[in-house]
């Protein structure tokens, strides 16, 4: 190899690295879904927690989103917390008294922890609100030394600029917003 294609090679990693930061959070797969649609939301995740992997992850379910369902991930054991509804009617006015709050799930192992080096998806399926907007799901990640509270939200609007911990955000949006098609990114017919 000559020097200059080292060169190139070394600056073109150099960049890949700088742009690390911005994707050094949980993220949803799909950021934007139709109101009232059914909705499944695989939260990504690329690292654990300073070079420490991965043993759980926590996702507290925001008020709107609506009989979530996890998907059973080999090797890890989900768990379902469920609370009282202070309002006991979902969107149809069908009697609701209690509706999932968090959805978690733990490596049963060390093998099966999900290495900082590594990348994986952990799944949830739900009914959103009637009403667009923005829909924020805090996440913890819980790693073998340490953790990352994903729960940081904007006092106003949706962008997370300046958070070190941001939230993950679901662009909700109206049938008017919806594709050509009619169908919004991300939204699954019933």
């Amino acid at each position: 190899m000559t020097f200059s294609i080292v060169r190139k090679i070394v600056s073109t990693t150099s960049l890949c690295l700088l742009a690390l930061p911005a994707l050094a959070h949980v993220g949803l797969e799909s950021k934007s879904a139709l109101a009232g649609s059914d909705y499944k939301a695989v939260f990504q995740v690329g690292h654990g927690c300073e070079g420490s992997p991965t043993t759980g992850m926590a996702v507290q379910i925001p008020t709107g989103f609506q009989g979530a369902k996890p998907y059973q991930k080999a090797g890890w054991t989900v768990t379902v917390k469920r609370e009282k509804l202070a309002k006991p009617y979902d969107s149809h006015g069908k009697a609701v008294t209690e509706d999932v709050s968090l959805v978690s799930w733990t490596a049963n192992s060390k093998d099966a922890a999900l290495q900082d080096a590594n990348f994986d998806e952990f799944m949830l399926r739900g009914k959103l609100p009637e009403a667009a907007g923005p829909l924020w799901f805090k996440v913890l990640q819980t790693c073998e030394n340490g953790s990352n509270d994903w729960s940081e939200m904007p006092v106003s609007g949706t962008s997370s600029k300046g958070l070190k911990s941001p939230a993950v955000l679901l662009d909700v949006t109206s049938p008017e917003a919806a594709s050509p098609m009619g169908h919004a990114p991300g939204a699954h017919a019933h």
